[in-house]
């Protein structure tokens, strides 16, 4: 494929690097950037098969796109920025971890060859991650982590340890969660993928490359037979031009399936204050529900001093929407939360606005409850919007993925803390 010097508008500066299916440009006029160029290329076995193939630049990128956009929007890291044109993309750039970090969910393919004895289809619970050193002419050798620490890959300045290690299997493990919930929404099983990082010029682990339909297996309604990836290529005993107008004509459904992969925003969470004296906490509370990708709406009402305003604002909520929570902020004498449990069947969740002075007394009403009602009680506005967000992710793969995604955030966060805090303190 020829060099290019211009990509949607773009001027590209060196090539830094070609693989079987890519170009990587620098991107002189946006420092630490580089432009993914995809070509009309498939290739199996390490390249020992390859074919030209017209429109699968497009598809490719398409797809590459359409999956780290939704990457994104969970909010994990990753280099990819947008796309610049119909078969290229503007991402960040890295120098890349020399290792394929592979998911499974089932057991087939290679796992089977590896592992004989092994039945196809065993289900890993967790998922099996598994990692793979990139040589070619040594067919992508199986790498235990050990090896890859012991390896000491010094990685755009991060050498990559076993702090480096644990965040990156940590991820992978989240990557594949998210893309498997998106894909039961168009009832078809993610099978395994394999994704790869970087580091930036930041020095920031992030998930790198691209991931297309040369990236996984899928197989729509579980089963095999129905497999739409390139691995219907690979199996190929011999490749016929209808051949490959069935593989780019699978690729071109997984492609449009990925548009139809949008979260209903069909829910809110309706925090209700027993004064608006309380509006500073439910702001925090609508500030940490945001940040989980969660509707809300501010309400005042008393339940003892207008129980059926109350009642009937709940009534009117019910009539309209059934992803429904309900969070109460009362202080005193909390009837507000109790009265709305005896009354929805919707979730209900106390947060009252206590002080240290008055902890005691103001959370009692909150937990001592009549028998039959089963509102819970948390103290602090992050807690209350974390457990709106677990009630709603159960049916919703993107406040799910935001969840996980957060949960990833804090265990990163103390293992980076950890790693500048150690070592021995001599006298």
């Amino acid at each position: 494929m020829a060099t290019v010097t211009e990509v949607g508008g773009i001027k590209t500066g060196k090539l830094l690097i070609e693989g079987k299916t890519k170009q990587v440009y620098d991107v002189p006029s946006m420092p630490g950037h580089s432009i993914l160029l995809n070509k009309d290329r498939i290739t199996a076995h390490n390249g020992v098969r390859a074919h030209d193939l017209e429109g699968k630049a497009k598809i490719s990128n398409q797809t590459n796109a359409k999956v780290f956009t939704l990457l994104n929007r969970a909010g994990l890291k990753t280099a990819f920025v947008r796309m610049v044109s119909d078969n290229a993309f503007l991402a960040r750039k890295c120098e890349m971890v020399p290792i394929e970090w592979v998911t499974r969910r089932l057991a087939t393919g290679s796992y089977l060859k590896r592992n004989p004895g092994v039945k196809e289809g065993f289900r890993f619970a967790p998922a099996k991650v598994e990692t793979f050193f990139k040589d070619d002419a040594n067919d992508d050798p199986q790498w235990s982590e050990e090896q890859i620490v012991c390896a000491g890959f010094k990685v755009n300045g991060v050498t990559i340890g076993q702090d480096e290690v644990d965040i990156m299997r940590q991820t992978t493990a989240l990557v594949f969660e998210v893309l498997e919930r998106a894909w039961a929404t168009r009832d078809c099983a993610l099978i395994d993928m394999k994704i790869e990082f970087g580091v930036d010029a930041d020095g920031q682990l992030l998930v790198a490359d691209v991931i297309d339909s040369d990236s996984w297996r899928l197989w729509p309604s579980g089963d095999k037979r129905l497999m739409v990836d390139k691995q219907v290529y690979r199996n190929l005993a011999n490749v016929t031009a209808a051949d490959l107008d069935t593989v780019k004509r699978n690729f071109t459904w997984v492609s449009d399936q990925l548009d139809a992969m949008v979260a209903a925003n069909n829910h809110l969470v309706v925090i209700l204050m027993g004064s608006a004296s309380d509006k500073e906490h439910c702001e925090k509370i609508a500030k940490h529900c945001t940040a989980l990708g969660l509707n809300t709406e501010l309400r005042v009402t008393s339940a003892h001093k207008g129980t059926q305003t109350t009642l009937h604002m709940v009534s009117e909520y019910e009539s309209v929407l059934s992803e429904l929570v309900f969070i109460t902020v009362a202080g005193r004498s909390n009837g507000l939360g109790p009265v709305l449990s005896g009354n929805t069947n919707y979730p209900v969740i106390n947060c009252p606005p206590v002080k240290p002075e008055n902890v005691e007394q103001d959370v009692w009403s909150s937990l001592n409850l009549p028998s039959g009602l089963g509102c819970a009680t948390v103290l602090y506005p992050e807690a209350a919007a974390l457990h709106a967000a677990q009630i709603l992710g159960m049916k919703n793969f993107l406040i799910w993925s935001k969840l996980r995604v957060k949960q990833l955030d804090n265990f990163s966060s103390l293992i980076m803390a950890d790693k500048k805090m150690r070592g021995v303190r001599q006298n």
